[in-house]
Parts: C-alpha cells; sequence; structure tokens
C-alpha cells in the first residue's frame, strides 16, 4: 500500500528542506528546529551509521546566511599583534579622498643635485637629467641605480647587479631635507608626483593635512560561506588556528608580513554557523578549547610552534559565536570532559538517537525516500525499481531484529544499509541493467558484508582465519614449521 503510484525511486519526491531527509529521528529532528531558531547546542549519542553529521549538516544548512565577515589587519605600531576588523554584510565603504596637501610644485632641475639623484631624476656620474623610469642614464650609459658595494674597480659588479639583483638601490618616492626657516630648523619634503615633477612641502604642512592611510588587511574568514566546518579528528593547529613560520622573519622585502601568515582554525571559521566534531572523545585533549571558546565565542590566533617565527605572534579576540555538535558512541560518553558537557546541557540539548522506528507503511515509505536520496546522491547508480524497494525495506526489518533485537521495526543503521544500495546499483551497472532489480539487492545482502563475516565463512572462526595469515609458514603445528 506505501508504494501505491511508485515504479521505481524517480518516482519519489525528495524534499527539499535538509531536515525533512532526516529519517526516523523525530525527536532529534524537533530539538534540532529549537537549536537553529535559539541558537543551542547539541551532543548526539549513538552508533556509528545512524545519521548524527547528515543532522549536524541539516541543522547548518536552516540557518541564517552569515553577516559578518572576518579581517585581520596589519598593525603598524605593533606588527606581531595584528588586528581584528568584522565587516557586515550591508557595509558600505567610503569613497571620499581626503584632499592633497598644496605646495610649490617644481622641475627636478629646479632642485638641490643630491635630491634629484635620491629621486632618481639626475646620474651620480655624469649629473644628466632623465626621467625616473630610465635605470641606464641616456646620455653616458651608467646605471644609474647601481651601487659599488664590492669595490669602485671591482669587475664583479654587474654580474653582482645583473645576476643576484644586489647591489641595487630604488629611487625614492621623496626626500626629507632639514634646512632654517626664520632662524629655526625645518623640514622640506621633495616628493615626486606625476609628469616627472617635484611638490615641495614642508613637514607642517604634511602633519595638519588629512591623511589617507591604506590599512594593509587580508580576509581571514570570507562573507560568503557555508556555515558548517566539520573538525572531526582535527589537531590543534586546524581546531584553533595558527600563524605560519617565515623563514625570512618578516623582512620587509623578502619576507611574508605577519598579518598575511595568520591562519584561522575551525572554531573561527565555523562563526554563525555550526561546528561539528564526530568522535568527540578522540579529541579529548582539546575539549577544554572547545569550551572556551564557546563560553567566550571569541578566541585568539597565536602561533603554536614555539620555535617558529610565529610563536610570538597574537591577533586576539577573534570572534567564533558558533553552534556546536558534538558527536559520539555510547560507550564513549564519559570521556568528554564534564565542563563541556555541563556547558552543552546548560545552553542546549544531549539527545541519544534511536536505532530503530516501528514497522508502519509511514516508515516503510520513509525507508524508501532514503533509498531514492541516496541513489540521487550518488549520481553513478540507476534507480531502484519497486521490487527492490520492498526487498530493501524487508531486509531493514531484518536487521533490526537482527542487530537490536526489536520486533515489527526497520533498522536506523542507515549507512550500512546505504552501502548495499550502492553495491546493488554497481551489479546493476555492471549488467547495463536499467534499474537497480530485487535479484541485485539479494546478491548484495549475501556478498556486502563485513569482513569478520567473510572470514567466518571462509575459515569457520576468526582465530583460525588467523592462524592462516601468519607470515612464517602456514601448514605447520609451531611458528616457522614447514618455511625454509
Amino acid at each position: 500500500m506505501y508504494l501505491d503510484g511508485i515504479e521505481d525511486t524517480r518516482d519519489i519526491k525528495i524534499p527539499k528542506n535538509p531536515l525533512d531527509r532526516v529519517i526516523g529521528q523525530a525527536r532529534v529532528v524537533e530539538k534540532v528546529k529549537i537549536a537553529v531558531r535559539q541558537r543551542r547546542h547539541l551532543l548526539l549519542v549513538g552508533p556509528p551509521g545512524i545519521g548524527k553529521s547528515m543532522i549536524a549538516q541539516a541543522l547548518a544548512l536552516n540557518l541564517p546566511k552569515p553577516n559578518e565577515e572576518i579581517l585581520v589587519v596589519h598593525n603598524e605600531s605593533e606588527p606581531e599583534r595584528p588586528l581584528v576588523e568584522i565587516l557586515t554584510r550591508n557595509f558600505v565603504p567610503r569613497t571620499e579622498t581626503p584632499p592633497v596637501p598644496r605646495g610649490m610644485i617644481v622641475t627636478p632641475r629646479d632642485v638641490p643635485s643630491f635630491v634629484a639623484e635620491q629621486l632618481g631624476f639626475r646620474c651620480p656620474a655624469c649629473a644628466g637629467l632623465s626621467s625616473d623610469r630610465d635605470m641606464i642614464c641616456p646620455r653616458c650609459g651608467v646605471n644609474k641605480y647601481a651601487t659599488r658595494s664590492i669595490g669602485e674597480s671591482s669587475p664583479f659588479n654587474d654580474i653582482i647587479t645583473e645576476v643576484f639583483d644586489m647591489g641595487m638601490i630604488r629611487p625614492e618616492k621623496e626626500v626629507h631635507v632639514q634646512t632654517h626657516k626664520d632662524g629655526q630648523p625645518t623640514i622640506l619634503i621633495y616628493r615626486k608626483i606625476e609628469g616627472g615633477r617635484i611638490q615641495i612641502l614642508d613637514r607642517a604642512s604634511i602633519e595638519t593635512a588629512p591623511k589617507k592611510v591604506e590599512r594593509k588587511k587580508k580576509v581571514l574568514i570570507p562573507l560568503n560561506r557555508i556555515p558548517f566546518v566539520q573538525a572531526t579528528g582535527a589537531s590543534e593547529t586546524e581546531l584553533l588556528g595558527d600563524v605560519r613560520h617565515d623563514p625570512f622573519g618578516s623582512h620587509p622585502e623578502i619576507g611574508t608580513p605577519v598579518y598575511m601568515r595568520v591562519l584561522p582554525g575551525a572554531v573561527h571559521e565555523a562563526h554563525e554557523g555550526v561546528l561539528f566534531i564526530d568522535e568527540l572523545p578522540q579529541i579529548q585533549h582539546l575539549q577544554p578549547f572547545i569550551l572556551t571558546a564557546m563560553q567566550d565565542k571569541k578566541f585568539s590566533i597565536v602561533g603554536r610552534n614555539p620555535h617558529s617565527a610565529g610563536a610570538s605572534v597574537k591577533v586576539a579576540n577573534v570572534p567564533c559565536d558558533f553552534i556546536f555538535v558534538g558527536a559520539c558512541n555510547i560507550g564513549d560518553v564519559e570521556k568528554i570532559i564534564q565542563p563541556l558537557r555541563s556547558r552543552i546541557l546548560g545552553q542546549g540539548y544531549e539527545i541519544l538517537l534511536d536505532n530503530t522506528m516501528p514497522d508502519t507503511d509511514a516508515n516503510r515509505m520513509r525507508i524508501s525516500q532514503f533509498i531514492a536520496q541516496e541513489i540521487e546522491t550518488d549520481k553513478r547508480i540507476p534507480p531502484a525499481s519497486r521490487e527492490a524497494l520492498e526487498g530493501i525495506v524487508k531486509e531493514a526489518r531484518r536487521r533490526a531484529l537482527e542487530i537490536d533485537n526489536v520486533k515489527d521495526a526497520l533498522t536506523l543503521r542507515l549507512r550500512d544499509l546505504g552501502g548495499l544500495i550502492r553495491y546493488a546499483g554497481d551489479l546493476a551497472i555492471l549488467e547495463e541493467s536499467k534499474l537497480i532489480e530485487l535479484k541485485h539487492i539479494k546478491r548484495g545482502i549475501l556478498e556486502a558484508k563485513p569482513v569478520e563475516h567473510q572470514i567466518r565463512q571462509s575459515y569457520g572462526s576468526l582465530w583460525k582465519g588467523l592462524s592462516k595469515d601468519s607470515s612464517l609458514g602456514g601448514g605447520g603445528d609451531g611458528p616457522g614449521e614447514g618455511y625454509l
């Protein structure tokens, strides 16, 4: 009755809302909907393959789009303490440009010779004037920017200059010269401007004029991102962020600036979204850091290698306001530190997932929906026929009884059931069948078994299989017997 009007999985409608694709966990879905609205944390407990990861993803995809972009900004006064800047989605940048300070505009011929040399207009060898873009003087053919660091008469100056790009100076953009005005020392600034001209300013006019400051920055967390970060098995660096090592020590010319070497961790990338960690007890040593990030909703990024150039760098208070979803098996709950569990219970829910659901027509249809979803997700296997659907539903009932000892129920260990669907689909592809048929399901049930089951079938027991797997020889009564 539940498959009336359905010939194969193409006739089954797959819901658009990810939460409606979660099969057989009605209690969990109810809590997830609350978590979406109230931003609550979750701890999902149950055996592998029961849908914990899918539930976390469905939660994330029901959240609003992220509204904040996080940038790390160069700190001019203290480079090893980069700053954090937050831009919102509706941020409108300012486009007005401050006025340029006024000053006398002259040609390179009208300034002192040494000033024209430093700005790149005058040749230090012949005193000829040319464009600051000309490296070679058009008058005498000398490299205007070459120095004589090894020795003026050394035959290797050309090698140093041309091969190693050393012994070179670059023309200045502006030159500061101390002079006297009305008997008082003052500073004149000779600044290059467009058209090969020079603007002469005094320090007072520069200091009082409004300045346009271009702050060096990079995007740490982009605005357009998927609000779901899976950090299962993450290392300390992957979870909490780091500062890359620079072998050149942030040298202004060949090194990498500190702010460019800052790397976000998963706690930061999950800002405004979901941080999901399956097998949570496996990173027990990192659980206190997760707790701190959950409490403070911000977590500083520091260099985590004490031997790295980033060890002295710290970016304070990087936002990390996320919904935490942890998951584990029943036997591992006690390995989660108590303060973290207390935080989850205080601001969320601990939920034991169901292993089975009642064997009703409605739930049989949900298993059929799951089959259609798996085929659609895989995209490499054909649709399943009505008979194949009935065969998989029957297998779901058998597994509920055999594995969980529950009668009149359907299993919710859906990952293993998905493996059966793919195995049967691959058999259909090999036979060039347009549909997954019941015969493919039956063969899959017989052949798609764990390796332990295969060992018992072949050798009678796991221990007998191990004895046949000895690399010291086979067939003897003792270790190494029969091996020459």
